[in-house]
């Protein structure tokens, strides 16, 4: 941070004295003494610039970085254009704070309002928040908005990621909601068991569906929409960003609601985080959205400007009245999807989508030459399931070639992924691997 400068303890002094307090202690006398911290903390001895390089260097070394990655279930490895993260760390994104202040904020806010804008155009909804702290977060909050005094009960697919489930489950328990889970069929919502629980359940406020679903699978969101809206309640959708590219949108099929992990809009791997999570809606729910909203106006000299709009809704305000605790927002990692949408348009959406789906389904026929079934038969996007004779061997083989194999489930079975990044010799190596170790 080049242009930040700590101020002095002169300034600081002269700061307290401007206050009314003559020192720190003075500032800090309200607190009681055996509340604060005598002499010093347990620290070890500061090091150097170099040694601590170097430290930091070995506790590195100790994480695997796989050449060609194959795995999915959240967190996918497509490729992050060079302008992002030239973009998204400027100093004058990455230190800013959430902007209160509208006269001095009006670039972060700008930012901030061209996001919800892509975010609107990719889903085919007419409102997006400023983003949540990941896409699990974003579906508890998603099944919050549709809670109102006669309709409390929240129903999710068994396809979905379990651990979107679960915090769903976290956010609900909190709320008395109760969440009924619909069985799967065929790897799929069993649309059946979804008609006869919903229909029969006059307290169903939505229901929450995976697009593609965890086990990748294009769920028939269509017929799940007019099942849902059939019985009043609401439809969630909560999308993988990068399939929207090909895929119908939500807005197309009737959604009330859309949520999803946005890690794959240029936010790269990172270890796990941080990521962003996509929250939108029709104009319906515009007063239940949680999170910042930011809007568009004129200023006093008619010139175009933004704000933070609707503020009366949340907790800054009402507070006694607030639908979430969320008060922060993903605003950096928020610009760095703007960034990526904008850097790849439409046209290079569509490409990355396509070149997913395409590589996926290669990998998928290869695989079965080799002797690893599908589990499923339905349509899928970018990752499928396998049936496996040992999927520990064969996933152990790949790795010592440097190569992350799919996600292990039960059962022997493998969630396999592709993304843009992978390329024909690596999905027939993935695919020769296997032929080896089990002799097909």
């Amino acid at each position: 941070m080049g242009t930040y400068i700590p101020n002095t303890k002169e300034e600081q002094l002269r700061m307290l004295h401007d206050i009314g307090y003559k020192d720190f202690d003075d500032l800090f006398k309200g607190i009681p003494d055996q509340a604060k911290i005598k002499g010093s903390l347990n620290f070890p001895e500061g090091k150097s610039e170099v040694q601590v390089s170097s430290i930091v260097s070995g506790m590195a070394e100790k994480n695997k970085v796989f050449g060609k990655i194959f795995r999915g279930a959240g967190a996918y490895n497509h490729y992050v254009p060079a302008t992002v993260n030239a973009i998204g760390d400027k100093e004058e994104f990455l230190t800013a704070y959430t902007p209160y202040q509208a006269e001095i904020s009006q670039g972060i806010l700008q930012s901030i309002f061209e996001y919800q804008t892509m975010i609107c155009e990719l889903t085919g909804m007419d409102v997006s928040n400023a983003s949540l702290y990941d896409g699990a977060s974003a579906a508890a909050e998603a099944c919050a908005m549709t809670l109102d005094r006669k309709r409390t009960t929240v129903y999710v697919s068994e396809s979905v990621d379990h651990r979107v489930r679960e915090v769903i489950g976290t956010y609900s328990f909190g709320r008395n909601t109760k969440v009924v889970l619909v069985p799967e069929a065929d790897g799929a919502t069993d649309l059946n068991a979804l008609k006869e629980m919903i229909d029969a359940d006059s307290s169903a406020a939505c229901f929450l569906m995976q697009y593609p679903n965890f086990n990748g699978i294009i769920e028939d969101a269509d017929q799940i929409a007019s099942i849902v809206h059939g019985a009043k309640a609401q439809l969630i959708m909560s999308v993988n960003p990068i399939a929207l590219g090909v895929l119908k949108t939500p807005g197309e099929i009737g959604a009330d609601i859309v949520c999803g992990e946005g890690q794959p809009l240029g936010l790269g791997l990172a270890y796990g985080g941080p990521y962003l999570g996509i929250l939108a809606t029709t104009k319906k729910n515009m007063r239940k959205i949680v999170g910042r909203l930011v809007g568009e106006t004129t200023d006093s000299q008619g010139e175009r400007g933004f704000v933070l709009t609707l503020q009366a809704r949340e907790q800054h305000i009402r507070r006694e009245k607030a639908s979430s605790n969320v008060c922060s927002n993903q605003a950096l990692c928020a610009l760095k999807a703007s960034v990526y949408l904008a850097t790849v348009g439409p046209k290079g959406l569509k490409q990355a989508a396509t070149l997913c789906t395409s590589k996926a389904h290669y990998l998928a026929s290869e695989l079965e030459k080799a002797g690893l079934k599908l589990t499923y038969g339905g349509e899928f996007f970018h990752e499928f399931v396998t049936e496996c004779p040992d999927s520990e061997k064969l996933l152990a083989a790949l790795e010592e070639k440097d190569i992350l194999g799919g996600l292990p489930l039960d059962g022997n079975r493998i969630l396999w992924c592709t993304t843009e990044l992978c390329t024909k010799e690596d999905m027939d190596e993935v695919a020769a691997t296997a032929k080896e170790v089990f002799g097909a």
